[in-house]
């Protein structure tokens, strides 16, 4: 017992109690009649710290290790999912702080509901409703994804957030590690796993196709998801970003004169080119239209005021990955040439194109 203590950091008290409590027992004896741990008995061990670090009580610890359907593996996903939920949130609440901190260099005052509103629920809940009022599902990009489903029936969206673009005339399952971000999911939308891309919790070739839209970004390892993808489905079909051609940075206005910072966001992401051999895929280039129903960053190419509206920013993961320094002067700047004249003169091409190639592509495999 002592042993099994300093292994997992706590004291043998704390051990004495479990066993006390029934949480976890030592099921072996030594041969000299002390009581000792089989390898089950660490796994349980390692589960109950592992929730236990995570806030739980001991009530709520004891219903989760001793749910009959959840083994192992099922235990680690939840744990991830968990932690990774805590990650965003942290996340979140370093987003507030650096802008709490700004306002205050400023000489700003910040009331006392917004010092409250950092570090509660609503921080991260404002984040998620503020996704959901611009994020919804245009036709048109839908229409090209849907059509790359083919005849599909079982469809598995891996990232799948709110459900945008998850097609209504399928069998669709979603994974969705977020739980903030499942719970923004609308009645009667497909039943959702808490899950990464990168630990499908499904058996090989489970679904006729797999999609992620507009995620990939965001996953711990992109390449390890897509080839999960590969695994659990005959078909993948992945709507993502295209940083290979050479100057990507400067297709988009945005990036190319007021958000430099960009091109480090992506610094790590993998290659188009990588993506589409992880998975055997062949690139489409997906246009965006001007009057683009999904908020993505792109979407307002020809719509330059909505970057200065902070609601539609806020459903935007670059801003949050940029910071707050770059983010206010990119706007400030922008603000400066919307009233000047100077964006209209420097974009004037612009006005009369219908859509535009921004680099967003749909890998096909």
């Amino acid at each position: 017992m002592g042993r099994v203590a300093e292994l997992a950091g706590v004291s043998v008290r704390t051990l004495h109690h479990y066993d006390e409590i029934r949480l976890v027992r030592p099921s072996a004896r030594t041969a000299a009649g002390y009581r000792a741990y089989s390898a089950g008995d660490v796994e349980r061990l390692r589960e109950v710290l592992a929730y236990r670090r995570l806030g739980f009580g001991l009530r709520e610890v004891a219903e989760l290790v001793d749910d009959p359907s959840t083994d192992a593996v099922a235990h680690l996903r939840r744990l991830r999912g968990l932690l990774l939920e805590r990650r965003d949130r942290a996340a979140a609440m370093v987003t507030a702080i650096d802008r709490e901190l700004d306002a205050r260099a400023k000489g700003q005052n910040v009331t006392p509901q917004e010092q409250l509103e950092m570090l509660g629920a609503r921080l991260y809940d404002a984040i998620g409703d503020a996704y959901t009022a611009t994020r919804h599902t245009d036709p048109r990009i839908a229409a090209q994804i849907w059509d790359a489903l083919g005849d599909a029936q079982a469809v598995l969206n891996v990232g799948a957030g709110t459900g945008s673009y998850e097609p209504a005339d399928r069998n669709v399952t979603a994974v969705e590690p977020s739980a903030v971000m499942r719970g923004q999911r609308p009645a009667g939308s497909a039943p959702c796993v808490a899950a990464a891309a990168e630990s499908l919790p499904f058996e090989d070739r489970s679904f006729d196709v797999a999609m992620a839209v507009s995620t990939v970004h965001h996953w711990e390892d992109p390449l390890a998801g897509l080839r999960e993808m590969r695994r659990v489905a005959r078909r993948v079909v992945v709507l993502t970003f295209d940083t290979d051609e050479p100057g990507w940075q400067d297709r988009f206005w945005l990036t190319r004169d007021y958000l430099p910072e960009f091109t480090a966001v992506l610094a790590d992401f993998p290659s188009l080119a990588g993506m589409a051999d992880a998975i055997g895929a062949r690139a489409e280039p997906v246009p965006i239209p001007w009057n683009c129903a999904d908020g993505l960053f792109e979407a307002y190419w020809r719509r330059p005021g909505a970057y200065v509206e902070d609601h539609v920013r806020r459903a935007m993961s670059v801003w949050t990955r940029v910071g707050p320094e770059a983010e206010q002067r990119a706007v400030r700047s922008l603000s400066d040439d919307l009233e000047s004249g100077r964006w209209t003169e420097r974009n004037s091409d612009l006005t009369d194109l219908d859509a535009a190639d921004l680099g967003l592509r749909l890998l096909v495999a």
